[in-house]
Order: structure tokens, then C-alpha cells, then sequence
């Protein structure tokens, strides 16, 4: 696992400066402290900090060809690399290392860029290929790996595995884009293809861009969308023996390593699938590593102990406390953008004590979003049973008028909490779910933003970001589409950054077998009621686990990794919620209400209304202009 950089010269007459591409590649030191290397020619300098993972001799980048006419850099696994060198030799190519990089280069020198559509596994490369005047790069099929890019006004073309390399140019104009604001505010993250800076962009997941000297536009390409065609029916049983067998290859494909290996074990059932088909694929106890809190509201480490007795692993657990918010400004600073999901902080602290162990750790990220295993596909498909059953010429008025006379509730226990439900029945399917998980509703936003900010927006909105996912779509039912989107957004945007920064700040590589586009491919097949049946998510692979898994693992409450964000917000972190939310540093920015902002701080305090999700996002969103944008 690795960082890259690389700086093109679209006129392709330029020398690039050394200085700008070490700073370039100094920036992402923590994602690779084991060697870092510069390549420079005219029109192109690459750069590569490594965590040698495989190949440890013979493995380091930039890597280019006997010729030297094509270079590369690479982070990531490719997991049929050894499939893939067979094919490559049979061709006629010749190898001078043993390295998942030398088979990607010589894919290219094979395939061009169809190369990407034989790769599996997680990546974000860039190749030059001076014989083409081309500069490639591509990003693995879900997002795994990142990679940022820009095209600067200079002609200068900089792209890296993280939106500080690329800020180091101050060329890069660090005005905020209004969208990626309002996006922000809505999702808790800035999804794919923006980021939070003007002209500053990530490389969306299954995309890859191919650029010519003398081009100045840059225009990315998909390659690969997750498919949701039909699978033939077959037998329960049968899907259930299918499951595991792809399962058991999906984990076994990723425990190559020369270097300590393990795995994260929340507890959880996604997590726990992987540690049982890793221990039963091995020979030596599997590592395992889990946090635990002080606090049994949030506590869940007896379940991840209870599988690790199982199946005599390593297991390695740590207990933190549930005030853990001192990281506040260690993750402005490691996700350079606004970011908002609160479990970063159990994240970070989970990777941290696995580093002590292992350098690669598999993870089990990915499960709920191919299986339906998240609870508000279950709220989302209620709903959505209520619409379908309701004619809209009623159903819109009749709950939009409930949604707007029903008091706002966040005191009251969830059940009487009717309020947003009645607001998504007023909505179609996306739009409804787009209202459930945001993570400021729009009458909220609304109220949030400044006159002049809202003029800025000219109209725009979130739910766009959703819309335009869902009409891609590769099906019409109904749950596959909420999960299609969430592949599109939350998986990329939230999950898969949350984990790349969290580990990469540790030097710690995390694999994802759930995410193997092949297993997901399939998994996209199988019939809704599989993965949601009678309010039982993941339904399929529970019952494919039984044999491998405690019944209680599988079927208790899904509690997720949460920490007590609004108790933070109204205890040890009043004063500094206040601060920073009121700062002038964050007034100064013409986003804000003041009013409003003011309104949230006082009734979250004084226990009348829940806003610990908005404040939270403020908080982390002043953080981001004090330690990222002013740095």
C-alpha cells in the first residue's frame, strides 16, 4: 500500500520541478515511510511513497519497462496478478521482478487501457507512456483507493492518493465550491467527483482517464458499473453453497502477504464472516484486533470475543474511552476536506492498535451495502410499500400536510418520531430516501445557509447527487437502486475514505473481500428478497453463515461503531461546540446564519431539541477551515 503522485505537462515542452513534486510526494509520507522515489522526464514527473507489503526486494516505483519508455506508479493488491503474469508470459512478456506493479505495467503495454477490465483487486495507478505522448490513470471498481487530480491554468496536470499532495501547487485556488458546501451539509461528506475546492477533483470509482499531450480538457471514462442483472433462479440452498464457496475464495485471494497479516473484528457479522473463512483457510491463528468503550451502551466487544474463542485466534482488544474526541483536529488534518461520519474516532483508534501487529489487516466493509444488511433499507422499503399503495394524487398532499403540522419530536422516543416519516411518504422512492439519511434535512439546511450562500447555489440542491445516481441505475427494482446509489455515494464518499485515512495515518494496508467485484457482481444478481425478507437484512448470507457463525452474532441488533456524539455536544465539548460553531473564523465565510447557528447551539444545550448531527458537521467543518484550509 502506497501513496502516488505525478505532475504532467499537457503542452509537453516543460521541465517539472523537483522540488514540487518532492513536496508533492512528502505530503503522503505516512502511507508509505518504508521508501520513496522520484521519476523525472520532460513533460512528466511521478512520485511513490511505498509500504512494502509483497515483493520486498525487488518491488519499488516509480517502475518502469526494460525500454524505459513507459513508467509507473501504483497503490494498491492486485489479486490475480499471478493469473494475469501467466497470461502476460504466454505473450511474450518478460518479467524482472515478482511484483502485483510489473504486472500491471505490462498489462498496459498488453492491453492499453483495457487493462483495467482484467484487474481485480483495489487500486489507483497512473502510467506514462512516453511512445504515446499518454498519461493513464485509473481507480479500482468501487473505490477502494483514491486518487485526486487537477488541471491548473498553467496546463500543468497534478493528480495523488490524497487532496493535500496536490494542494501543496498554489496555483489551486482554495476557494470553496458551493455545491460540494451544501453537499457536504447534507451528507456528511463531499461524494465523488468533487471535492470542497473549486477545480479540484476525485477520480470517481470505476473510472479511469486516458490523456494526450496537447489535450486540455480532461474527460473521465467509466469502465465498469455494478451490473444488477437477474441471476437464474436456483434453490435457496444451493445460492447459500455458492455464497460461501465465493466467499471462502474472495478472503483466501487476500491473505498473500510477506509481511504480518490479520483482521478487524468488530463483532459484527460482515467482520466475523471473514475472520471465520480466514481461520479456516489457514494454518496459523489469524490475528485479530477490536475496540472496545467503557461505556456497555456502546460497548460490543463480547461478541467480537466470542469469535475469537471460536476460532482460536490472536485476538488483541482495547478498551477507550467513550470521550475520545481529542482526535478532532488529527482528522481535519488527515481527510482534508469536511468530514463528518463521528466513527472515524473509533476507526482511527482500530487501526492504530492493529499497526502494532500486523501491516495488512482484512476488514469486513462492504457487506451491508451488497446484502441490504443497513436498517434504513429496511425503513426504505416500508415506506415505499405505503407509497406504492397510495395514489400520489393523495399520498402528496396528505402526507406532505402531516409531515409539515406534525411537532419535530427529537426528544421523544423514535417511535413517535413521525414527523420524517411522514415528510419521505410525501416523496418517491429516492427523494424519501435521500430525506432519511441526510444528515441535515433540507428545512434544516435551509435555515442553516445565508441569503447570499443560497444565491451562490442558484437553485441547486443535494438530492441532485442521488437523483442522478438512481436514473443510471441498471435496474428498476426498487431496493437495488437505494443500493446502487449508496455504491455511488456513501460506500466511496464515507466508508471506503473513512478506512484509507484511518489506516494509511498508521501505515497500515486494509483489504476488503466483501468488495471483490466479482463477489459483488454476483451478489447485485440475486433477487431483493434474499437480502431483505420479512425486516431482515442480509438475510441470504446469514443463513449461509449459520454453520460458521453464533446465532446471536448474526441475529442481535445492529449497533453499528457509534460514540455518544450528542452527550459530547452537551458535556465536555459545550463550550468548545459553542466556540467553534460561533467563531468568526466560520461567520467570515458568508455560508452561515448566524441566527440559526446560534438557535441550534442553545436548544441542543439545553436538552430541547436533538442537533448533534448538525453541530457535529459544523465542528468538524470549522476544524477543516482552521487546520486544513489555513494551514
Amino acid at each position: 500500500m502506497c501513496g502516488i503522485v505525478g505532475i504532467f505537462d499537457t503542452h509537453g515542452n516543460r521541465e517539472i520541478d523537483r522540488e514540487a513534486l518532492r513536496r508533492m510526494n512528502e505530503s503522503q509520507h505516512h502511507r508509505g515511510p518504508d521508501e520513496g522515489e522520484l521519476y523525472l522526464e520532460t513533460a512528466l514527473g511521478m512520485g511513490h511513497r511505498r509500504l512494502s507489503v509483497i515483493d520486498l526486494a525487488t518491488g519499488q516505483q516509480p517502475f518502469l519497462n526494460a525500454a524505459r519508455d513507459v513508467a509507473l506508479v501504483f497503490n494498491g493488491e492486485i489479486y490475480n496478478y499471478r493469473a494475469l503474469r501467466d497470461e502476460l508470459t504466454a505473450l511474450g512478456h518478460v518479467f524482472r521482478t515478482k511484483s502485483d506493479t510489473e504486472v500491471v505495467l505490462q498489462s498496459w503495454i498488453a492491453w492499453g487501457s483495457d487493462c483495467v477490465r482484467r484487474l481485480r483487486g483495489m487500486f489507483a495507478f497512473g502510467i506514462w507512456d512516453r511512445r504515446q505522448q499518454t498519461l493513464f490513470l485509473a481507480r479500482d471498481h468501487v473505490g477502494v483507493k483514491p486518487m485526486f487530480y487537477s488541471l491548473l491554468p498553467s496546463g500543468l496536470f497534478v493528480f495523488g492518493s490524497e487532496l493535500k499532495s496536490i494542494m501543496t501547487f498554489p496555483e489551486l485556488s482554495r476557494k470553496l465550491n458551493p455545491r460540494a458546501v451544501e453537499d457536504y451539509f447534507a451528507y456528511g461528506y463531499v461524494p465523488e467527483p468533487n471535492t470542497i475546492f473549486h477545480n479540484a477533483y476525485k477520480l470517481s470509482p470505476g473510472h479511469c482517464i486516458l490523456l494526450k499531450v496537447g489535450e486540455r480538457e480532461v474527460r473521465p471514462q467509466r469502465y465498469w458499473d455494478l451490473p444488477f442483472t437477474p441471476s437464474r433462479p436456483q434453490p435457496e440452498a444451493e445460492v447459500q453453497a455458492e455464497l460461501i464457496e465465493r466467499l471462502r475464495e474472495c478472503v483466501q485471494s487476500q491473505m498473500e502477504s510477506e509481511v504480518p497479516l490479520g483482521a478487524f473484528l468488530s463483532g459484527g457479522v460482515d467482520s466475523s464472516a471473514v475472520v471465520a473463512m480466514m481461520a479456516q483457510e489457514g494454518r496459523d491463528p489469524v490475528t485479530t484486533c477490536s475496540i472496545g468503550f467503557d461505556d456497555p451502551d456502546f460497548d460490543e466487544s463480547r461478541y467480537a470475543e466470542a469469535v475469537a474463542q471460536r476460532y482460536h485466534t490472536r485476538h488483541f482488544a482495547q478498551v477507550v474511552d467513550k470521550d475520545d474526541y481529542g482526535l478532532i483536529d488529527t482528522l481535519a488534518h488527515l481527510y482534508d476536506e469536511p468530514y463528518a461520519d463521528s466513527s472515524a474516532i473509533p476507526t482511527y483508534r482500530v487501526c492504530q492498535l492493529a499497526r502494532q501487529r500486523v501491516t495488512v489487516a482484512l476488514s469486513g466493509d462492504g457487506g451491508d451495502e451488497n446484502f441490504a444488511g443497513y436498517r434504513r433499507y429496511r425503513f426504505a422499503m416500508a415506506e415505499h410499500s405505503v407509497r406504492s399503495k397510495v395514489p400520489d394524487a393523495i399520498r402528496k398532499p396528505l402526507f406532505g400536510t402531516l409531515g409539515h403540522l406534525y411537532p419535530k419530536a427529537d426528544w421523544a422516543p423514535k417511535m413517535f418520531r413521525a414527523k420524517t416519516t411522514f415528510e419521505a411518504l410525501a416523496r418517491d422512492l429516492v427523494e424519501g430516501y435521500f430525506h432519511g439519511v441526510s444528515i441535515m434535512p433540507d428545512r434544516v439546511r435551509a435555515q442553516l445557509f445565508s441569503e447570499g450562500f443560497r444565491a451562490e447555489l442558484q437553485g441547486y440542491g443535494a438530492l441532485e447527487v442521488m437523483r442522478a445516481h438512481a436514473d443510471r441505475a441498471p435496474t428498476d427494482d426498487p431496493l437495488s437502486i437505494i443500493q446502487y446509489v449508496d455504491f455511488k455515494t456513501y460506500l466511496p464518499g464515507d466508508i471506503l475514505t473513512k478506512v484509507d485515512r484511518a489506516s494509511m495515518a498508521h501505515s497500515l494496508e486494509v483489504r476488503v473481500p466483501l468488495l471483490d467485484h466479482t463477489f459483488l457482481e454476483w451478489g447485485s444478481s440475486l433477487p431483493s428478497d434474499l437480502k431483505l425478507r420479512g425486516g431482515e437484512g442480509k438475510y441470504i448470507l446469514k443463513k449461509a453463515l449459520e454453520p460458521h457463525l453464533p446465532h446471536d452474532i448474526m441475529y442481535r441488533a445492529k449497533k453499528g461503531f457509534s460514540i455518544p456524539v450528542a452527550a459530547w455536544l452537551r458535556g465536555p465539548l459545550r463550550e468548545a461546540v459553542r466556540k467553534a460553531v460561533l467563531s468568526q473564523r466560520m461567520l467570515d465565510t458568508g455560508i452561515f446564519n448566524r441566527g440559526f447557528l446560534e438557535e441550534m447551539v442553545s436548544k441542543h444545550e439545553s436538552g430541547a431539541a436533538d442537533y448533534s448531527a448538525p453541530l457535529w458537521s459544523l465542528l468538524m467543518f470549522e476544524a477543516f477551515l482552521r487546520v486544513s484550509l489555513e494551514s
